[in-house]
């Protein structure tokens, strides 16, 4: 069992594949001047592969793989058949959708138990200003692609902004009406300087939730996962609606998680510039001892909360 200083069993990780996207989210990246790591300054597929291992040794036994988008590397799929060979009992992914349409089927042949979509708006204008040109007819016919190749439970993620897209959280919520979807609101958070949105942007789950009270009553309900989102179920809906409450409700005494990022460093925490790299052991082909002792130096940095402020660090760097 891994356990960290704080006595949290530690037993989920995220990696994070590549800091490469084919969108650019306006509250993930700026627009221009990303700092996009060489081939070489990313872990190889091997070396993620020897990492992952060291971690599941340790009592790690559930995966996300997330990015940037994940769906852009090449190598994905055969990747993710190897990790079904460590013992894991979940491996899911992150995904914003758009080539989920071509992926899907893949993706559950080779592994995948469940996945997460990114989607912050339904309205085509909206959701193009917000990625700078995604087309939001994509990520639908992934989420329809997802359902026909079994990823189940399939996962909404939107950050609700006031001045936004905070008037659609109904529309959005109904999603779950005719489709057994999850979707989940997600409190808006301040990380990376570029950050377009000032604290009258925030809004709080409390909001959304009474929004949403007046299409009917919540009911508690239960999804698979490993999440911290709250979960209910409208009147009449397959699915349900979750809220993660990072902000106004931090769920840091139950956090299960750690991170490890496509160059190589692992962040005990998403909201800490605490880190340990991990990239010169491997790419100089340390032994397993040592990386078991990696492993339990990166954990013993976990904090017992965050410190939430604006950090240096962009979303598609450390991977969500």
């Amino acid at each position: 069992m891994l356990t960290d200083r704080f006595h949290r069993k530690i037993e989920y990780l995220r990696i994070s594949v590549t800091d490469k996207c084919n969108l650019r989210c306006r509250y993930c990246m700026p627009e221009e001047g990303v700092d996009i790591k060489s081939h070489e300054q990313l872990l190889r597929w091997e070396e993620i592969y020897r990492m992952v291992q060291a971690f599941t040794k340790e009592g790690i036994s559930k995966v996300r793989i997330t990015g940037g988008e994940p769906l852009v590397r090449k190598g994905l799929l055969n990747f993710i058949e190897r990790l079904n060979n460590i013992g894991l009992q979940d491996i899911s992914i992150t995904s914003n959708g758009i080539l989920l349409s071509r992926m899907a089927a893949d993706l559950k042949q080779a592994g995948i138990n469940r996945i997460n979509i990114s989607l912050d708006s339904l309205n085509k204008e909206r959701y193009a200003w917000i990625t700078r040109g995604g087309d939001v007819n994509k990520v639908l016919k992934g989420i329809e692609a997802a359902f026909q190749a079994g990823l189940e439970p399939v996962k909404l993620n939107t950050v609700v902004v006031r001045g936004f897209n905070h008037d659609e959280v109904v529309d959005l919520a109904l999603l779950s009406k005719d489709m057994p979807l999850h979707v989940r609101f997600i409190e808006l958070m301040p990380v990376g300087t570029d950050s377009i949105w000032g604290k009258d942007s925030f809004v709080s789950t409390a909001e959304t939730i009474d929004r949403l009270r007046e299409v009917g009553e919540l009911k508690p309900a239960r999804v698979n996962g490993n999440g911290p989102a709250q979960v209910w179920q409208l009147p009449g809906c397959q699915g349900t609606v979750g809220f993660i409450s990072a902000i106004s409700n931090h769920f840091c005494a139950k956090c299960n998680r750690i991170r490890l990022t496509a160059d190589g460093r692992i962040y005990p925490c998403l909201h800490s510039d605490n880190y340990l790299s991990c990239f010169e052991s491997l790419r100089n082909g340390t032994d397993d001892e040592e990386l078991k002792t990696i492993v339990h130096r990166a954990v013993a940095l976990k904090p017992g909360h965050h410190h939430l402020g604006v950090q240096e660090r962009m979303m598609n760097a450390i991977g969500g």
